[in-house]
This record gives C-alpha cells, sequence and structure tokens, in this order.
C-alpha cells in the first residue's frame, strides 16, 4: 500500500472509532437510568445488573421493568413485550452474518453485541474493515459503559428513592424516540409508526400493561407487509 493509501485507511479507522466512541458513550450513559428504574420497580442491585450483562438490550430491558413494576401478574406482558422488542436483533443478524465473518466464540460475542447502536455504526461504513471495526468498538463501548451506568443507578437508586420524583421514568420513551426519529425518513415509516402509537394509546387505558405494545407492533408489522396499492 502507498504511503498515501496508508493515511487514508489510518484517517478512515480514528473516523470510525470516534464515530463508534460518540455513538458508545452517549447510548450508555442512559443505562443509569434503567439501574434506577429497575430498583423502583422491585428489583435488587443484581437482579438490575443480570438484566444489563445478560439480555443487554435497553428498550426490552426498560420494557420489563416497566411492566413488572406493575406486580408479578404481569410477568407474562413484561416477557412477551421484551422479546417482541428483542425480534429485531435477530434481523439484525441477518445483516451483519456476512459482513463480520465472525466464527466459534467470537460469533457468539458478536451476537450479543448486536444491537441498535453497533449494526447502525457498521452498516454506514463504505468497507467491511472499517464496518467490523465500527461494530466492535461500538458494541464494546455500550456493554462496558451500559454495565457500568446500570450498577451506579441501582445504587443511587436505594439512595435516592423513586427516580420518577426526579423525571427518569420518561427515560425510556426519550430512549426509544431517539431511536425512532432517524428512520422516519419516508411517507411509509412515519404511517407505521403513527399505527403504532395509535393503536398503543387506544389499548392502553383498557389493556393490561404490556398488551397495548405488543399488540402495537404486531399492527405495525402488518401496516409494514401490507402491499401498497399501485399507482396508475
Amino acid at each position: 500500500m502507498s504511503p498515501a493509501g496508508a493515511a487514508a485507511a489510518s484517517g478512515a479507522r480514528r473516523a470510525v472509532v470516534r464515530q463508534a466512541l460518540s455513538v458508545g458513550v452517549a447510548t450508555g450513559a442512559y443505562g443509569i437510568s434503567f439501574g434506577a428504574l429497575a430498583v423502583a420497580a422491585g428489583l435488587d442491585t443484581w437482579q438490575a445488573m443480570a438484566l444489563s450483562l445478560l439480555m443487554f438490550t435497553g428498550g426490552s430491558q426498560f420494557a420489563f421493568v416497566g411492566i413488572i413494576a406493575n406486580g408479578l401478574h404481569a410477568a407474562p406482558a413484561a416477557i412477551a413485550a421484551s422479546s417482541m422488542l428483542g425480534i429485531r436483533n435477530g434481523l439484525y443478524a441477518l445483516e451483519l452474518t456476512h459482513l463480520l465473518g465472525a466464527r466459534g466464540p467470537v460469533r457468539v460475542a458478536a451476537a450479543h453485541l448486536t444491537i441498535d447502536e453497533s449494526t447502525a455504526v457498521a452498516v454506514a461504513q463504505d468497507d467491511e474493515r472499517t464496518s467490523r471495526l465500527g461494530f466492535w468498538v461500538t458494541g464494546l463501548t455500550v456493554f462496558v459503559l451500559w454495565n457500568l451506568t446500570t450498577l451506579a443507578g441501582a445504587l443511587i437508586g436505594n439512595l435516592i428513592g423513586d427516580p420518577r420524583t426526579y423525571g427518569l421514568d420518561a427515560a425510556a420513551c426519550a430512549a426509544f424516540t431517539a431511536l425512532l426519529w432517524p428512520r422516519l425518513r419516508n411517507r411509509d415509516a412515519v404511517a407505521i409508526a403513527v399505527v403504532g402509537a395509535v393503536v398503543a394509546i387506544v389499548l392502553s387505558p383498557t389493556l393490561p400493561p404490556g398488551i397495548p405494545v405488543v399488540t402495537a407492533a404486531a399492527a405495525s408489522l402488518l401496516a409494514w407487509h401490507t402491499p401498497r396499492r399501485e399507482q396508475p
């Protein structure tokens, strides 16, 4: 490789690392809200940490503790809602399998780090080498920070009491909105988001917690797969 080419490649790698770290730090920071909400929902610090270490998918974690806060009777809805939200990670894996080329234990680690942020950074790059770098740096940064801030949030939550007093209960909505907003790039995406929101709002007053979320997700999937009428 020529000196100019080597310099260009080095600059590309530095740019990817900066992007990955910025995304990782911004995402990992709101793990403190999850930790605080988890202990407020009745989980202890170790249970909150186990969710972040083993489940490691923020949306599903917020949905799980949000429903569990309503009592053990809501456990089936919590499992259903968190599972529905976690399905998207499997879809991401279909996109990343060939891109990452992971094998053996590395493939297991890649599967665990396949989240919204690591996927977004990976697919945004121009070649496989920078895509892999972006995936691993983003995924590892989010994983480490998310677990550290979960611990901090759980400890602080035990000290300061109900996080709703400080508005931390809005973190889940803010996180979902932040993930959704950049994807509303066309009328179809906006229409699907509106369908899901309307269904959830209409059903929330009458159905048990978690069921409106699952129903809204199902309605959004139906809207996504509904063929559009061809224009004359």
